[in-house]
Parts: structure tokens; C-alpha cells; sequence
């Protein structure tokens, strides 16, 4: 399990699937299981407290960011004042009440941390007819995603992030933070872009 601070009020974890068996959760108990999901997070709350100095009490989000045979990216936002207005935050203030949201997506993202390493990525890919993704930068390292449109059926999904694992490491930063602060290099044909402007050159 890795924590991060990203400002006063905001932490994020990444949790590998081997973290959430030795707590003896499976990926199904995070989608069905809501009270166990809830004493994880409890745990979560104090262990960043001991590494981050991050003390939540009184009211927090919770957004469940779930990656393919990769993990799960926790965003963990402390209320502040007048954030939440029930009644029931104010009978308990030691606490901590939760608002839980969770998103399961099949996207797949991956970090690269020299262009070289993506190149090297794209030749492979490019050879199993694997022809789609967005480049992104984002403070200064690569990131490739694929959404889950642009995988097909005939591609094995866990093939696919294998590969992308010997080039690269999976990404503890969601999609939705790099579109929006990072910059879009190549949208949807990465992985023939690259090839063709870096690997298919005539030779002289």
C-alpha cells in the first residue's frame, strides 16, 4: 500500500490486490460488501495518520478508483467546514463518517519514465495488432491508456498489462487527473503513430 498527500485535505493510496487478500478482502467484497469496505478504510485512516501525520475525523469522502488486474487508486478527501450539512455528522464527532463512491472501470494506464521505454513498448504491441491508445505527459513521464472501448474481445486483457508491466509501471494516478492537468501527446492511435514515425522509418 502506498500513500501520498496531495494537499491539506486530500490523500491518495494505491492498494495492489495483494494488499487487499493479506487484509482478507477480495475485489468482489469492495463492490458488495459495504461495512467491511468501510473497517478498510477505518485501518486506511490510521495508518495515514501515522505516515502522512493526515488525521480524519467527523466526515470524508471516499472515491474508489478500480484498475484491471492492477489494483485500486483511493481518493480520500477530509470535509471541511460546511461541506456536509446532515444532521447525522454532528452526533459523533470522534467518528468517521464516510461517503463512499465507487468506480470500476476497465481502463488500463500505465507510466513510463523515458520515451525510449514506450517506443520499445509500441514494437511489441504493434506486433500483436495492438494499434490504439492516448500518450499523455504529465510532470515530465509518459502515460499510455487505453479505454475500455478501444480494447477488443481478441486481445487478452491480462496479456496486455503484462506486457505493459515489463516497460513500464502501473500508474497510482487516475485518468481523470492526467486529462485534466496533463498534455494529450497522441489520442486514440498512440501505439500506430509512434510506430510509424519511430520504428517503421525507411532506412538510408
Amino acid at each position: 500500500m502506498r500513500l501520498e498527500r496531495l494537499n491539506g485535505d486530500k490523500i491518495k493510496i494505491f492498494l495492489t490486490f495483494d494488499d487487499l487478500k493479506e487484509r482478507g478482502i477480495t475485489k468482489e467484497d469492495m463492490w458488495h460488501d459495504l461495512p467491511r469496505v468501510e473497517k478498510l478504510f477505518r485501518d486506511m485512516m490510521l495508518e495515514a495518520d501515522d505516515e502522512l501525520g493526515f488525521e480524519a475525523s467527523g466526515p470524508i469522502d471516499v472515491e474508489v478508483f478500480s484498475l484491471p488486474a492492477q489494483g485500486m487508486v483511493v481518493i480520500v478527501s477530509r470535509g471541511r467546514d460546511g461541506h456536509h450539512e446532515d444532521d447525522e455528522f454532528e452526533d459523533d464527532d470522534d467518528f468517521i463518517q464516510m461517503q463512499v463512491t465507487l468506480d470500476e472501470s476497465q481502463d488500463v494506464l500505465y507510466q513510463f519514465e523515458q520515451f525510449e521505454d514506450v517506443i520499445s513498448l509500441t514494437k511489441t504491441l504493434y506486433d500483436l495488432d495492438i494499434r490504439t491508445g492516448s500518450l499523455f505527459l504529465f510532470e515530465n513521464k509518459y502515460y499510455i491508456h487505453f479505454d475500455e472501448n478501444q480494447l477488443s474481445d481478441e486481445h487478452d486483457l491480462e496479456t496486455l498489462v503484462a506486457i505493459l508491466a515489463e516497460y513500464g509501471n502501473t500508474s497510482t494516478i487516475t485518468i481523470y487527473r492526467i486529462e485534466e492537468y496533463g498534455k494529450c501527446l497522441i489520442k486514440g492511435k498512440a501505439i500506430s503513430e509512434i510506430y510509424r514515425y519511430f520504428i517503421d522509418t525507411p532506412q538510408s
